[in-house]
């Protein structure tokens, strides 16, 4: 009966009390059969299930099982670890075990602390608490045990304090903590320690360093020991960006200079993370200006801050040593030396002006390591340091930079296989909405071949998926007619099935996405209306009850193309049935640039007024391609708060070449740029397959798309690039504005056109200085990909590129440089050496013959150099 209790009270849900007055005997009793009723229950229901009622578990094990260490590896178990309310858990747990033996207790607090686990905290435990936390330090203030160390219950005490605060406790929740001071000297050692201290303090709200400062300064924790603690922190995680909750402190504690250990913050400034190094510099230079370094300390502080990779912490060095004295000049110029290997022009400048600067007071050994590091230097640097210290060694012969192996291994998907029968159509139709263009157009072929071959069979083996995925709103296939069904490809099969098993249905469909188009279509960029007309073409066959045997621009490649003899074929099963118009003007756009003269052939035999129009447009070597013009256009574009106002972009003009080209090609080959957001795409996947064969005129469209601000579906470039087609200024400029998002597709872009020796940088060059001018692009963000190419083996293209770009982003006389120009002409320079070239750049030689030292004029001087 005792057993039966305890089982009963857990399966409904343990709202009341726990079963009262068990004896030794109840509990053994019941204990036994728990362990077997938790795995039968695990078992049939899973883990999450058990752990939505881990708290029943949880108490029923605390009130029953014998021994403290079973109890703790029962209240350990991974699927009871983390009760829902572990507050109230913790004190429904506390009253069961206060008839337990304080031995037995204590012994229970101390498996309790030590069996805490530390891990990553998700939003809500931070207000919930760890899990187990609540119970051990209850247990163990009730005991009075000191707590064993364990870092995750000095992490569950913060975290503890974190909630305090945000349920709007005051400063006496720490004050008054029975464990404060114990917890206090374990802090700076525990780790995990950052999160809760930085959620803390970054809330804007009373805060736990906030608290420690306070108790600091009222006398209740020794100051001197929590500036100690942050300086043994700084050296033993100083170069983790966890440190700055420490260093946060530090300045809330804002120690004089007699508190400060400037030995310790020297010693971790060569390695410490971004907030402890600012911390550090303006610590010692603040105890320099009062108190003095030492010269040893000097030259360690700014050698340090030589050191370091960051060109602002290089630059106070510099500051710092232009103000050092005559006996610190040793140390000094020991830190100026290194600096004359930065790539940084301005700042080996800088180094060596302060080493003339240095030079009388420097000692023969300090001179020497001076001659033997100006020997990296550029001549006219290196002549200056040989003036004041003699003669410095010529540099061994500059290697060139390495570059890589032009690898790509971006692929096409593979095409699925025709769909022959209704099991292959229906497997095709089961898979996720977000199928590909290749198996859309597969499952709207077969649908048309399988409806016409047998129309009541396809409609009986169609009728349960449409009874699943079509019938869902009585009469209308979707509630209403929007951007998403009227577009979305998964939506239009879908309509397309209903369309062949309920017309009636169909026609209602057809009717309010009408009207939907009627209002909204204008909204929509050209090419997503192309797949969408064709399936509503197709639709419309199909609810008047006709069907055709075959579709003609069913693509058989990758890229999107259709193979002439395969349209011929299609053309011969159709014999004198005229096609559907979007349909055959779909075809033609994938036909691909040469022809099969076997295939050509066969074209001029057939009769059909749609073969014959084939076989000319073949004989004529297709249509030629559009007129394309590119260039930067300021659009109104919305800005915020319904502001509108223009901004300049890279727009594509197009327009046919010649007037006989059909209706539906000519809708997609005129483009011009519109005012506010008609050039929006929810998905470009498709457009390469649009127009396989003229990519040019598909990347007039991607542009319009990024001009009005568009990022989603960048990823077209890479599927873009791989067709055919003319490669112009409409692709270049697309490809350079998706670098400028920092999108490696764009990089991929050109590696996949360097390979196919059709990368041209005369257009890539034009369009980087135009959009950089035009500020659409930034080069502090393309740059970076720049070196990247070049180093991925295209180095020569890259160097082509920017002698194009360089030329129109140089400054002319009164005007300030572009920001980040000195990075690119340092990326050029690299790019010039591993392609070898030698070559002149207008403009260049008066950039590099300016006066004055900025990173522009220098970075010029070292191209000219390079190129000469």
């Amino acid at each position: 009966m005792t057993w039966q209790q305890v089982r009963e009270w857990i399966e409904i849900g343990g709202h009341d009390p726990f079963p009262a007055g068990l004896d030794a005997a109840d509990r053994k009793a019941a204990a036994a059969e728990l362990p077997r009723y938790l795995a039968a229950r695990l078992r049939a229901e899973g883990r999450w299930r058990i752990a939505e009622n881990a708290h029943t578990f949880r108490l029923a094990g605390a009130a029953c099982l014998s021994g403290a260490a079973q109890v703790a590896a029962w209240l350990d178990r991974r699927e009871l670890r983390e009760p829902a309310e572990p507050e109230a858990d913790a004190e429904r747990i506390l009253v069961v075990l206060r008839d337990r033996p304080d031995e037995w207790r204590r012994d229970l607090a101390h498996r309790l602390v030590e069996g805490l686990r530390a891990g990553r905290v998700d939003g809500w435990q931070s207000l919930t608490g760890r899990p187990g936390f609540d119970l051990a330090v209850s247990l163990a203030i009730e005991t009075g045990i000191e707590p064993p160390e364990n870092d995750a219950f000095v992490v569950g005490w913060l975290w503890h304090l974190y909630r305090e605060f945000w349920r709007g406790a005051e400063i006496g929740i720490v004050r008054d903590h029975p464990f404060l001071d114990l917890m206090v000297a374990r802090l700076f050692q525990a780790e995990g320690v950052a999160a809760p201290l930085t959620s803390d303090w970054t809330r804007g709200r009373k805060s736990i360093i906030g608290a420690l400062a306070d108790l600091a300064s009222e006398g209740r924790l020794e100051r001197q020991a929590l500036i100690d603690g942050c300086g043994a922190r700084f050296l033993t995680h100083g170069q983790d960006r966890d440190v700055e909750p420490f260093v946060h402190l530090w300045n809330r504690l804002q120690p004089t200079p007699a508190e400060v250990s400037v030995l310790d913050l020297a010693r971790v400034l060569p390695v410490a993370a971004a907030p402890l190094a600012r911390l550090a510099v303006d610590e010692l230079r603040r105890y320099d200006e009062t108190v003095g370094l030492t010269s040893d300390l000097f030259a360690e502080t700014v050698g340090a801050l030589a050191f370091r990779p960051e060109r602002k912490h290089v630059t106070t060095a510099l500051r710092w040593i232009a103000k050092a004295t005559p006996e610190r000049a040793d140390g000094a110029l020991a830190a100026l030396a290194p600096v004359f290997g930065q790539e940084d022009h301005a700042l080996r400048a800088r180094a060596v002006r302060l080493s003339r600067k240095l030079a009388p007071y420097a000692t023969p050994a300090t001179s020497e390591s001076i001659r033997e590091a100006a020997s990296v230097l550029p001549w006219e640097l290196r002549t200056q340091i040989a003036a004041v210290f003699g003669e410095v060694a010529a540099p061994p012969p500059a290697e060139s930079p390495v570059p890589g192996t032009l690898e790509i291994t971006i692929s096409l998907p593979e095409m699925p296989p025709p769909i022959v029968s209704t099991a292959q159509l229906l497997t095709a139709l089961s898979s996720p909405p977000s199928f590909r263009p290749q198996d859309v157009e597969q499952v709207v072929a077969a649908l048309v071949e399988l409806t016409h071959r047998d129309r009541r069979a396809t409609v009986e083996a169609l009728r349960p998926w449409w009874a699943e995925n079509c019938r869902g709103y009585g009469s209308r296939l979707f509630a209403l007619a929007d951007s998403w069904t009227t577009y979305n490809p998964y939506f239009l099969v879908r309509h397309c099935v209903s369309a062949i098993v309920s017309p009636e249905q169909s026609v209602e469909a057809s009717r309010l996405s009408a009207e939907y188009l009627g209002e909204n279509g204008r909204y929509r960029t050209l090419l997503d209306h192309v797949f969408a007309a064709r399936m509503r073409e197709i639709i419309a066959l199909l609810e008047s009850g006709r069907t055709l045997p075959a579709l003609l621009s069913t693509p058989t490649t990758p890229t999107g193309h259709v193979d002439v003899a395969t349209l011929v074929t299609r053309l011969e099963l159709l014999g004198d049935a005229e096609p559907l118009e979007l349909d055959f003007g779909q075809a033609l756009l994938r036909l691909p640039r040469a022809a099969d003269p076997e295939a050509v052939a066969r074209a001029r035999r057939l009769i059909s007024p749609a073969g014959r129009r084939l076989a000319a447009w073949l004989r004529d070597g297709g249509l030629p391609d559009p007129i394309m013009d590119c260039g930067i256009d300021a659009r109104l574009r919305y800005v915020a708060y319904d502001t509108y106002r223009p901004v300049p972009a890279m727009h594509a003009r197009m327009r046919p070449a010649t007037p006989d080209v059909p209706k539906p090609i000519a809708a997609v080959w005129t483009l011009e740029p519109k005012d506010y957001g008609a050039g929006h795409s929810d998905d470009m996947r498709w457009w390469p397959s649009i127009m396989p064969s003229h990519r040019e005129a598909v990347a007039a469209h991607v542009l319009e798309c990024f001009a009005v601000g568009t990022t989603r579906g960048m990823e077209v470039l890479t599927g873009l690039v791989q067709g055919e087609g003319p490669v112009g200024r409409a692709t270049a400029s697309a490809v350079v504005t998706a670098l400028g998002h920092k999108r490696p597709e764009a990089v991929d872009a050109m590696k996949i056109l360097a390979k196919r020796g059709e990368f041209d940088a005369a257009d890539f060059g034009w369009a980087l200085a135009e959009l950089v001018r035009a500020d659409a692009v930034k080069l502090t963000r393309v740059t970076p990909a720049l070196e990247d190419l070049a180093f991925s083996g295209a180095h020569r293209e890259t160097w082509a590129l920017l002698a194009e770009a360089i030329p129109a982003l140089l400054p002319k006389t009164g005007d300030r440089p572009k920001t980040g120009l000195a990075d690119l002409l340092k990326v050029a320079v690299k790019a010039a050496l591993m392609a070898g070239a030698r070559t002149e750049i207008p403009g260049l030689a008066e950039a590099a013959a300016r006066k004055g030292g900025s990173r522009v004029a220098l970075e010029a001087r070292v191209l000219l150099d390079t190129i000469s």
